[in-house]
């Protein structure tokens, strides 16, 4: 993937509000938005990108909201409630993706893009492991103006989206663990948890990026032995002064990486790499000498995994025994807790649509926030994320340009 680079800035303060019960409408701005919403057709997506007190906030403000049936219930939430809120329910997905701005959790098919008419708006993640050359051919032949929801980035430099999931993945990560440590059939029927007088649980975290960081901090929070390991001194730096507190670390050597493996309760990988393979850093060997109904969560599975005896697991399947090692590798794993990543994403979502409407096009839009525009990676016929243009070997033109000279 291509560096990301800056997102909504001041947006979510200056429009965030609470709902109320019936209040009044509204009005601030002129120019009225129709968002559309569809169900997610990925297999274990079952998250939405607005849940209804958000679709509630933009009726407020006189925007319009289409929903496609169904698109809420895999994170509990009902077309009922999405109705209350003022949203339009419908079963047709022409009408649904036919809406100015289409907003998903992942990408659409290629055969949802035919649905798509020249000049839409499509917010989704970009997932490049996933896009080819033809989809992006497509978005370009449909000239649609095509937004990454990771690339956007905040004012600060971080980036909104991938920091709540990674959030969300890291401290889930540990809380599955802890599940499967206690399992009366296949754990060890070990808490993970501070005890007075019994010795406290090892978590061995690999990559001290944001992943590892939130594994870390709900590991120690429930009071277990944490080792972070890392091939970068200055992440490692980063994350010790982050946490504020004595944590044993080191940088990625195999013997002693090894030597932590021996003892381990749980193990986290938590690497990512850029170039969409993450190196094999748990060899067969090391996890055979594991402690047997010891624990494995390789977060990096949907990299390929840093575990030799990986491999990609669901969440209706989520595990399998290995050597006496349980291992759990379900990509995407923000979906067990659909309701609470859903509402983060809309949370980061919401404000940029109101913002939106308060200029008069999305285009000005892009034009006074760097951040956003740094998510624009198609737009109106042209690839404008260089990354994806000399990877796909098509050309490459500068938003900023186009922007500039109006088109």
């Amino acid at each position: 993937m291509s560096n990301p680079e800056n997102f909504f800035s001041s947006a979510f303060l200056e429009t965030h509000i609470l709902v109320k019960e019936s209040p009044l409408k509204i009005q601030s701005g002129n120019k009225k938005l129709v968002i559309g919403v569809p169900k997610e057709t990925l297999y274990q997506e079952n998250r939405v990108p607005l849940v209804p007190s958000s679709v509630h906030n933009l009726i407020l403000h006189g925007h319009k909201v289409i929903l496609e049936a169904g698109a809420g219930e895999k994170s509990f939430y009902s077309d009922n409630e999405y109705s209350e809120a003022g949203a339009e329910i419908t079963e047709s997905k022409k009408r649904v993706f036919g809406c100015n701005i289409v907003m998903k959790v992942s990408l659409p098919t290629i055969d949802e893009l035919d649905l798509f008419n020249s000049g839409q708006i499509l917010v989704s993640p970009l997932q490049f492991p996933v896009i080819s050359n033809e989809y992006l051919k497509k978005l370009v032949d449909k000239r649609i103006i095509a937004v990454a929801m990771e690339y956007m980035q905040a004012e600060d430099k971080s980036f909104p989206l991938v920091k709540i999931m990674s959030e969300i993945t890291g401290t889930v990560a540990v809380l599955t663990a802890a599940e499967y440590l206690s399992d009366p059939k296949l754990g060890k029927r070990v808490l993970l948890g501070s005890i007075s007088g019994v010795p406290p649980v090892k978590v061995v975290v690999l990559g001290a990026g944001m992943v590892g960081e939130h594994a870390v901090r709900t590991a120690l929070s429930l009071g277990a032995s944490v080792r972070v390991f890392d091939d970068d001194i200055y992440k490692i730096m980063q994350l010790k002064s982050r946490i504020g507190k004595h944590l044993q670390t080191s940088v990625m050597d195999p013997v002693y990486l090894q030597c932590q493996l021996l003892s381990a309760d749980v193990v986290i990988t938590a690497f990512h790499s850029d170039t969409g393979i993450v190196p094999v850093v748990i060899t067969e060997d090391m996890v055979m000498k594991m402690k047997k109904g010891a624990v494995i969560i390789d977060v990096s599975i949907d990299q390929g995994g840093c575990v030799e005896t990986s491999r990609v697991t669901t969440h209706d399947d989520p595990i399998f025994i290995k050597h006496g090692v349980i291992h759990y590798c379900v990509p995407n794993i923000p979906s067990k807790v659909a309701r609470t990543a859903s509402i983060a994403v809309s949370n980061i979502l919401t404000p940029l649509l109101l913002k939106s409407g308060m200029v008069r096009s999305f285009e000005a839009l892009l034009y006074a926030n760097p951040g956003l525009l740094n998510g624009v990676y198609t737009y109106k016929g042209n690839v404008t994320n260089e990354f994806l243009a000399k990877y796909f070997d098509m050309k490459y033109t500068s938003l900023d340009l186009l922007l500039s000279a109006g088109l």
